[in-house]
């Protein structure tokens, strides 16, 4: 078949030229369409349901909103977890589901249960709504606006005034780019028009704070009175009573008192006001703005959104009013173009490293172009077929093709070698130009379709990966599959039409250089030969030694990519106010601005409207930009120690896709999670703190801290149903009253246009500060008679949780921490001794180990699966190739010699064994292959000529001297850039780079010389 391939294409050589140019052009429009992405979205398929229940405290939240919709959300078909967050005035349920899972399948089938479960949740109750529809690393783009000096603010206050931009303007603009699903804004105040009441005036005119409520709602409205027909017209009838000014409510009569009408104005005051905030944002030294948090629509191309965002932007800003800036300060833009860039320019380097080689081995300047030509070929039948697929151009696919970017010239080498041979050696008269190169061609034709598909066939295995780390390495092993698959049509089909093009029959002449490298290998081999048992004896060696080496280095999942920027989770008292976070923030963001090389601070403390994750307000989140991406590990140095030394602050140093991806893998936004689960808070979060000092002091684990959701100081309203029997005021008429006076309620909406805002009803501040202004509240019985609060009810001062967090049906607790300057595997053991000896668990509490080491853990299992799947496909394929398990074997014996160089590119790069290093070694076994096959291919064609075993293997060794060390070094070069790089990105593909590179120097080297030993000794001993 292969023959019958080379001979059509030769035939055809027209036909193979234009459809070598269908294939460029086609290649070229396919990369345009490409989505570009810094690396793949690892993000589950999950859906996101927000309840709002504003002035509900998390117990209330957990028993009387999340658990039922937990519950229901139970049983829907494709599941995997169900978690949930209850914090003060949300709930937040998280529905993962299978990754094969349509995500608006998925979203129905959520929004389904979701509507069953309304009747479980309280009555008055906001409805729940779904999340955007996004994944995890959806934010794609963040901005603030700032305001200038004596800009017009139409009388609301700066921040009121710029968060309204933002809703109404802003928001609403950025929307309508293709591509954004939601838009969340963040930080200053949301506008109200709030009515404040004085109790005292109430209880003069006999009336209660659910009048004004009341008072409101019938005096907002407008109706339609369908129409008049005036003569031949009809004339639409509307009754207009919305409220459209303070004046408005304000002159709104609660009752009529002798012929006087009493007035909200004469019982409260009526102005601008903010909502109640749950997020401040705030500006390098603690300067207050208002931020917006871009999200992506799920499977839409991120790097056209963000392209189609900065458009939009620059006409927005046209639009904006006067003194409104709106200013990008991180987007994912940067980070795609900083990693794919770092690709891009190390398949440059390697390309032009690769036509070096290629031209310094040949001698011929147009058999060189024509090897080289299989670099662009390949990479655009690579590109076809990743749009096929729909898979983006990222850090990981365009890194499969950089990885593979000198295997791409492998067979192309020998074929062109060969043929560049047969032209220079003296033929039969009458053999036409194409006869020789088909004869060239055929000769090595099916050892080198075999070794090409045997690498392919390596990397088939990798697409059974699956989770965290399918979705990371599955492009890569697409991309390197594809553009083998177009090396073997290169090679065996397009690269001998170009030859019969380019390359002219004439005598070959080698130059003096390579005449001495033959002549020094023929000398060694010789050598080699006649000292087998030392050969073996010093491979043996080294094959215990690699193995040793191996069992020794550490482990992780993936290395960490630098993003050139950093993140800052910082956790403070659970008791703080939003107002001392804000203070505390800016005393750390300026402790950050003073350190050289800081560009940036936008510091997020709390969260922003519902959409996003609820934070409490204990928490925040700095975004640090820097002048510098080198001077990173020095900031993060000299930070780390001036932060820690604020008392009472909890600090984790990460970036801001790794923060994403670590709260993605294990739920918490760290390396390393320990995850406590039980049903009683104040165990699980003992169990913690036990946890916290059993690990204190363990070696490469930093920033280590435990969950901050417990001391939320609390006043309980407990009734006193004895009292309330006596004065005949039922329960639900206290508790809705101290809902309205001390929480507030939205009891109607005011419009403008098309803008829209609460009108707002509470006890002025003044009447509602402290535990015995509640006690004063005004109740009226069912008599009329008005009644104190504490009367009816019993106030009482307690600590509470701030958040409830719940996973697998449990209440959860989290230990967390980050690796530093050790392995994963090895702090992971210390840390599982540390527990199991200074920690007991009571009954009825579990942990469970999460972060990357799960993934790591999972990925390693399955690779242990792989890798012996790998070795014995190769087996078959090679007994399939050589007829023969004898030479399959001896072929198969490159794995352990390829082992030997991987370990050591390992350890001399100070690399851990990861996934992408256990990538590496799969690929290499299947590298490594392919010079033997060619070699032990040509030692049984000298065989079979008559040679004997000695004068076969020497002369085969000389005849395959050249393709081997070029496939080699074209190999070597093509992934030294990646090896050598210190680009965004370059950390995650430097692992398998190492393997690759001195597994491949380690197993050629050993090849040109192991492989000849063992063949001479096994077949004299069959012969003898």
């Amino acid at each position: 078949m292969i023959e019958r391939i080379i001979k059509a294409a030769l035939n055809n050589r027209g036909m193979v030229l234009l459809a070598l140019l269908a294939v460029v052009g086609l290649g070229v429009y396919e990369y345009r369409q490409l989505d570009v992405e810094a690396f793949p979205d690892i993000s589950p398929i999950m859906v996101p349901i927000f309840a709002e229940a504003d002035g509900m405290a998390p117990e209330e939240i957990e028993q009387l909103i999340t658990y039922p919709i937990e519950t229901a959300m139970n049983g829907l078909p494709n599941v995997a977890l169900i978690k949930s967050t209850s914090a003060f005035g949300m709930a937040v349920i998280y529905v993962y589901f299978t990754d094969d899972t349509d995500i608006y399948f998925a979203r129905q089938l959520v929004s389904e249960r979701l509507t069953s479960a309304m009747g479980s949740l309280p009555a008055g109750l906001e409805p729940p709504a779904l999340g955007p529809i996004s994944t995890g690393l959806g934010q794609v783009f963040l901005y603030y606006l700032e305001l200038e000096e004596g800009a017009d603010t139409a009388g609301l206050d700066e921040l009121t005034y710029l968060r309204d931009v933002n809703d109404w303007i802003v928001k609403r603009q950025l929307q309508t780019v293709p591509g954004v699903t939601s838009i969340l804004s963040a930080g200053g105040f949301v506008l109200q028009y709030q009515i404040q009441v004085d109790p005292f005036l109430l209880h003069q005119y006999g009336l209660v704070i659910e009048d004004i409520s009341t008072a409101v709602q019938v005096n907002n409205r407008n109706v339609g009175g369908q129409y008049l027909q005036l003569n031949s017209e009809e004339h639409l009838v509307r009754g207009i009573g919305f409220l459209r000014t303070l004046d408005d409510i304000r002159g709104i009569t609660l009752k009529t008192e002798d012929g006087t009408p009493v007035s909200i104005a004469d019982v409260a005051e009526v102005e601008y006001g903010p909502e109640l905030r749950r997020g401040v944002v705030t500006l390098n030294a603690g300067e207050e703005v208002v931020s917006g948090i871009v999200m992506k629509l799920f499977g839409a191309n991120s790097s056209k959104v963000i392209e189609a965002l900065y458009e939009k932007v620059e006409l927005l800003k046209e639009g904006l009013p006067d003194g409104v800036k709106l200013v990008p300060y991180y987007e994912q833009a940067d980070l795609v173009d900083n990693a794919t860039n770092t690709v891009k320019v190390a398949l440059l380097q390697g390309m032009v490293l690769v036509l070096i080689v290629l031209f310094v081995f040949l001698g011929n300047f147009r058999a060189a172009i024509i090897v080289a030509l299989a670099m662009p070929f390949c990479a655009l039948v690579a590109v076809i077929g990743m749009n096929h697929f729909g898979i983006s151009a990222n850090l990981m696919s365009l890194g499969g093709i950089a990885i593979a970017l000198g295997l791409l010239v492998d067979g192309s080498i020998v074929v062109t070698e060969n043929i560049h041979r047969f032209m220079g050696m003296k033929q039969k008269e009458g053999t036409t130009q194409v006869e020789l190169i088909y004869a060239a061609v055929k000769e090595v034709g099916r050892p080198i379709a075999f070794a090409i598909l045997i690498v392919i066939v390596v990397f088939f295995p990798i697409l059974s990966f699956d989770a965290t780390e399918g979705k990371m390495f599955k492009p890569l092993a697409y991309t390197v599959m594809l553009a083998l698959a177009g090396s073997i049509v290169f090679a065996l089909a397009i690269g001998p039409v170009l030859a019969s093009f380019l390359l002219k029959a004439k005598p070959k002449k080698e130059s003096a250089f390579f005449r001495g490298l033959l002549a020094g290998y023929r000398w060694l081999l010789t050598a080699a030969l006649n000292a087998k048992i030392v050969v073996f004896l010093l491979i043996a060696v080294l094959i215990v030694l690699a193995g040793a080496t191996l069992r020794q280095l550490g482990t992780e999942f993936i290395p960490v990519l630098d993003e050139g920027s950093i993140t800052i989770d910082v956790g403070m008292a659970p008791s703080i106010s939003l107002e001392a976070a804000e203070k505390t923030i800016g005393q750390i963001t300026t402790e950050i601005m003073e350190v050289e090389g800081v560009r940036e601070v936008v510091a997020m403390i709390g969260r922003p409207e519902a959409g996003s994750h609820p934070h409490p307000i204990n928490f925040s989140m700095i975004h640090i930009e820097l002048d510098s991406q080198k001077e990173k590990a020095r900031i993060v140095d000299e930070l780390r120690p001036r932060l820690e030394a604020f008392p009472g602050v909890q600090v984790n140093f990460s970036q801001p896709i790794q923060h994403l991806f670590d709260e993605m893998l294990s739920g918490v936004r760290a390396q390393l999670a320990i995850k406590i689960y039980g049903e009683d808070l104040d165990e699980i979060r003992g169990v913690a703190e036990e946890m916290r000092s059993a690990l204190s002091g363990i070696e490469g684990l930093v920033d280590l801290s435990v969950e901050q959701s417990f001391g939320q100081p609390q006043l309980k309203v407990l009734l006193d149903h004895e009292a309330l029997a006596r004065y005949g005021v039922p329960g639900d008429t206290v508790l809705e009253q101290v809902e309205m006076a001390i929480g507030g309620e939205v009891v109607g909406t005011l419009y403008k246009n098309t803008r829209r805002y609460g009108i707002h009803v509470r006890l002025a501040p003044e009447f509602r500060s402290t535990p015995d202004q509640l006690s004063e509240l005004f109740i009226r019985s069912d008599s009329g008679a008005l009644l104190r609060l504490d009367q009816l009810a019993k106030i009482e001062q307690v600590e509470g949780p701030l958040q409830i967090n719940r996973e697998k049906n449990q209440r959860r607790w989290i230990v967390q921490g980050n690796i530093q300057d050790r392995a994963l595997s090895e702090v992971l053991t210390d840390i599982q001794t540390a527990v199991a000896e200074k920690v007991e668990l009571p009954k009825g509490v579990f942990i469970e180990y999460g972060g990357q080491f799960e993934q790591q853990r999972r990925a390693m299992k399955r690779l242990s699966i792989i890798v012996p799947i790998v070795i014995t496909s190769i087996f078959v394929l090679l007994w399939i190739a050589f007829h023969s398990v004898r030479h399959a074997a001896m072929i198969l014996f490159n794995v352990p010699l390829a082992l030997i160089g991987g370990v050591l590119g390992l350890w001399v790069t100070g690399q851990y064994l990861s996934v992408p290093a256990s990538i590496g070694f799969i690929a290499l076994f299947g590298i490594a292959m392919q010079d033997a096959m060619v070699l032990l291919t040509d030692f049984n064609d000298l065989r079979r000529e008559g040679q004997s075993v000695r004068d076969a293997v020497i002369n085969g060794g000389m005849i395959r001297f050249r393709p081997v060390i070029m496939t080699t070094l074209t190999t070597l070069f093509g992934l030294m850039p990646l090896l050598l790089s210190h680009g965004a990105g370059a950390e995650v593909q430097r692992p398998l780079a190492a393997v690759v590179v001195f597994g491949l120097a380690t197993s050629t080297f050993l090849t040109l010389f192991v492989l000849p030993s063992i063949y001479e000794w096994v077949e004299r001993r069959r012969e003898a």
